[in-house]
């Protein structure tokens, strides 16, 4: 199903009257044509994954597979840096769930979930308005079920930090909660990066004092000059879940399993 701009501004807007010339030029920011080309071919979980990766003409390089009970025996949490904000999402749910027969669930941004495509396997997270009482629950459920978990603890994608691409420090969320429904964590570095010019759009909006995360809406221009590329997936050793104790509080454990991750 094909993206009503002016129907997701709106319902975002709320009362407030959003100019005709400025949700055209959002579209073109945003390259809706070419992302609307590909969801009307009507793919869903797994697939979409899959055949958006063929659209895009990525090519994946994983290592790890053999770390990780594809058995469904065994449930994880499998935590991920965000170097890119949208391929990299996607190539892990085409990794994992095809490993795990789409038994995966990501949490999200609720407005990815006008990715029809996406939505049997997400979980929307709205961290404004009336949903966000009902966060606790959404988030326990899926960690209670029977799916994978897979996390980008970072909340956003990577940016220039001390010069170096990587990511914001993560949340605590994904240790207290993978202890907590006994999921051991298996760490993933997904090697790759955005243009230049992402970054140090990224840095001018905040030396200006822009706080909005505005670099997110350049996100699929980004995804568009990443065509025809080959990354590199690696997977981690599984972190058994009664490894993380009170030596550590759980921000630093979270901390420890994000340099983990960038040594794979």
């Amino acid at each position: 199903m094909a993206i009503d701009l002016n129907a997701i501004v709106k319902s975002k807007a709320g009362n407030k009257k959003i100019p005709a010339f400025a949700i055209k030029l959002l579209g073109k920011i945003l390259h809706l044509d070419l992302i609307n080309k590909y969801l009307v071919q009507g793919y869903e979980g797994v697939e979409f994954c899959d055949k958006c990766l063929d659209y895009l003409d990525v090519k994946l390089e994983v290592e790890g597979l053999e770390n990780i009970d594809t058995s469904g025996n065994t449930r994880y949490t499998f935590a991920s840096n965000h170097p890119l904000g949208g391929i990299d999402g996607i190539s892990l749910g085409m990794v994992l769930g095809k490993a795990f027969d789409g038994k995966v669930k990501y949490l999200v941004n609720d407005i990815l979930m006008n990715l029809k495509g996406l939505a049997p396997i997400c979980v929307p997270i709205n961290k404004v308005g009336g949903q966000s009482r009902d966060l606790p629950r959404l988030i326990s459920e899926a960690y209670e079920s029977e799916n994978q978990m897979i996390i980008f603890p970072a909340g956003k994608c990577s940016r220039k930090i001390d010069g170096i691409i990587q990511d914001v420090p993560w949340s605590k969320s994904f240790i207290t909660k993978s202890v907590e429904t006994k999921r051991d964590i298996v760490p993933i570095h997904f090697i790759g990066q955005n243009s230049k010019k992402f970054y140090n759009r990224d840095l001018f909006f905040k030396k200006i004092g822009i706080k909005a995360n505005l670099t997110m809406l350049f996100l699929p221009d980004e995804m568009f000059k990443n065509r025809h590329t080959t990354f590199k997936v690696k997977i981690g050793k599984p972190i058994p879940y009664t490894f993380f104790d009170s030596s550590k509080s759980a921000q630093q454990w979270a901390q420890w399993v994000r340099e983990e991750a960038y040594k794979i």
